[in-house]
């Protein structure tokens, strides 16, 4: 794979510092720009190759959320802010991480490795498979052989066939990641590949794994409309 290009956008040069350190001392990413101004990023992006913006929230000329709002899925991000109730309105756009200042290079770091795996299975979504790391190594999945997945805290768990991979990522990032293909969140803690799935009810589906999971009120309609 490519290196990540980045772009940081932060009203606060201190902060553009340490990211800019950050980012120069993990091989996998390069820096492609920096700013504290929102709308010159915008202008950059619009002109120039990139792939993920480590963005502040709160920020006088632009705030990051209608920063996104205006770039759509241009981009993904990993949101930088000093303020924890911010994250999740942020999960809503194309969100790789968040970040909470001050910024630790240990949490820098885990949060560039989940950019790197969701660019890693982009680029393999051609394909039949993509890699994740799990207990320090990275693993072939292949799509078929997942029943589900499954939200645990800041991780997630992915049942197949074969073994359960723990991972560190969102059950959000990965459902955007699967829902282009023949996978639906059918409860806020679950994922189900619907080429697994035994029988259903209004209430639960049962995947070929004997597995039962339940079906969220908020997700049915969508389960519904998906399996048409």
């Amino acid at each position: 794979m490519s290196k990540i290009k980045c772009i940081i956008v932060d009203d606060e040069p201190l902060a553009i510092s340490l990211l800019e350190s950050y980012v120069q001392e993990i091989p996998f990413l390069e820096l492609v720009f920096s700013t504290e101004n929102p709308i010159e990023a915008l202008e950059f992006i619009q002109n120039n190759e990139s792939d993920l913006v480590f963005l502040d929230i709160q920020m006088p000329e632009l705030t990051g959320i209608n920063f996104m709002k205006i770039l759509g899925d241009k981009q993904k991000y990993i949101l930088t802010t000093a303020y924890s109730e911010y994250a999740l309105e942020g999960y809503e756009h194309n969100i790789v991480d968040y970040l909470l200042k001050p910024i630790s290079f240990e949490r820098f770091y885990k949060s560039a490795l989940r950019a790197q795996e969701r660019f890693t299975f982009n680029e393999n979504r051609e394909e039949s498979h993509f890699f994740v790391k799990s207990s320090g190594q990275q693993h072939r999945i292949n799509f078929e052989d997942i029943f589900y997945v499954e939200s645990i805290k800041d991780y997630v768990n992915i049942k197949t066939s074969e073994q359960e991979y723990i991972v560190l990522d969102t059950l959000k990032s990965m459902e955007q990641q699967l829902s282009e293909i023949s996978f639906v969140r059918i409860h806020k803690s679950f994922i189900i590949n619907l080429n697994q799935i035994k029988s259903f009810d209004s209430k639960k589906v049962i995947l070929f794994s004997d597995q039962e999971i339940p079906i969220g009120e908020s997700y049915r309609n969508n389960f519904l409309t998906k399996l048409k």
